[in-house]
């Protein structure tokens, strides 16, 4: 009985093991065992593409379509030009000032045609409205000097001209507006932290493996530049469809995953790259999710990381997302960190790589079962237990007695049972 419980066992723990430098893999990953086939690789190329909810990059794959109340853009015009493209910001920042420009030469024009002054060029006892204005085109160029206060002192508006006086008090409290309005938004535009995102990194997988004893969902994040984050934090949501008990079909709903909100552990001090972890225990969506339940389900974990940037104070965000093809089961992140003559250096070359580790297939339910019953799935990295019941680095099934003691020094049980 036994023995096909460790058959049944070693053929749930078959997964493989890609060739490494052994210098970049911890000691306790060289000393296992690299096992045959890479089934989560398989189950991987097997399924079908699916659509993305948010891309690696952050950025989120929904449109707004059929959209009635397009006022509300209008509403809001500032922050519809901030979110603009820079090709189309650029030309609304031209064609503003243009079309301003163009507008209020066309009116010194207007005003100089009617009061006969382009009759009268050239004739110096003719008292113009502006001097030296013989067409539209020194209209325009007068229009320009006047909304940005060059004043180059050939063109200069005349005293008998009250029309012009108004003109000019109008025109150089507009052009107050349209300078503080455009300028503006091109400033907020230019001091976007969306920049201070790209140097935020996110590992490329999502690893399940076992953390002080129970089952966690982990990812690492890291970043690349000496300032830092000020009051960095992270939050991470599960993104699958699910019917209610009622039948009603909720697509992509979200709910929270717990990466240390109740503890604290999801405040940062982002220095060095940092694995956050979320401990899947009773309220977790992955309770009941085992090795094989996890390849054969469709959703989406949302990272988001938020913080403010040290140098303007502004609030940065950076997000990335993990399919379900891209939650590695039994791997552990490769360490990045050594310390150095004087100082720690983190490896990036490592960042985004993972190892292989032995880890139970069945989900954490029953892992917690099996615990609370006296039978413990151990990871075994010392030699096989007497009677050679199993190999090295394999998981095992040990049933308990109050005998049995923990070994302080390689996380295993000296097991005086039976196994």
């Amino acid at each position: 009985m036994a023995g096909d419980s460790r058959n049944a066992m070693n053929q749930d723990m078959e997964i493989g093991v890609t060739p490494r430098d052994p210098k970049k893999i911890p000691k306790q990953a060289r000393d296992d065992t690299p096992l045959a086939t890479d089934r989560t690789r398989l189950l991987a190329e097997g399924k079908k593409p699916r659509q993305r909810y948010m891309e690696k990059s952050g950025k989120c794959n929904v449109h707004h379509g059929n959209v009635q109340e397009t006022y509300r853009y209008l509403s809001d015009l500032f922050t519809t030009l901030v979110d603009l493209k820079w090709r189309f910001n650029l030309l609304v920042f031209t064609m503003v000032y243009t079309i301003t420009w163009l507008f209020f030469g066309f009116i010194w024009w207007l005003i100089a045609y009617i009061r006969g002054d382009l009759d009268h060029v050239g004739d110096h006892e003719w008292i113009p409205c502006v001097e030296n204005l013989s067409g539209f085109v020194s209209a325009f160029l007068f229009s320009i000097e006047t909304e940005t206060t060059i004043g180059y002192g050939f063109r200069v508006i005349t005293e008998k001209c009250p029309e012009g006086i108004v003109l000019l008090l109008v025109q150089a409290i507009l052009g107050s507006i349209v300078n503080a309005f455009m300028v503006g938004c091109m400033f907020v535009k230019i001091s976007q932290p969306k920049k201070r995102a790209e140097t935020l990194m996110f590992s490329n997988h999502a690893v399940i493996s076992m953390r002080d004893e129970k089952l966690c969902l982990m990812f690492r994040v890291g970043d690349l530049r000496n300032s830092h984050i000020v009051e960095a934090s992270i939050r991470a949501k599960l993104i699958k469809s699910r019917q209610t008990k009622e039948g009603e079909f909720i697509p992509l709903n979200q709910t929270d995953i717990n990466v240390g909100f109740d503890t604290g552990d999801d405040r940062l001090f982002l220095v060095s790259p940092l694995i956050i972890s979320h401990e899947i225990n009773e309220k977790s969506p992955f309770w009941e999710m085992s090795r094989a339940q996890l390849h054969q389900e469709e959703f989406e974990v949302v990272v988001i990381l938020e913080g403010m940037v040290e140098a303007t104070g502004m609030t940065c965000q950076a997000r990335s997302s993990y399919m379900d093809t891209e939650v590695l089961w039994g791997h552990r992140f490769t360490p990045v960190l050594t310390l150095e003559k004087g100082f720690y250096e983190v490896d990036y070359n490592t960042f985004h790589d993972t190892y292989e580790t032995n880890t139970p297939s069945c989900c954490a339910k029953e892992l917690a079962e099996m615990k609370r019953e006296g039978r413990l799935l151990q990871y075994l990295p010392s030699p096989p237990l007497p009677g050679g019941c199993a190999e090295t680095g394999q998981d095992v099934e040990v049933e308990q007695d109050e005998e049995d003691e923990p070994d302080g020094l390689n996380g295993s049980w000296k097991t005086r049972g039976s196994v």
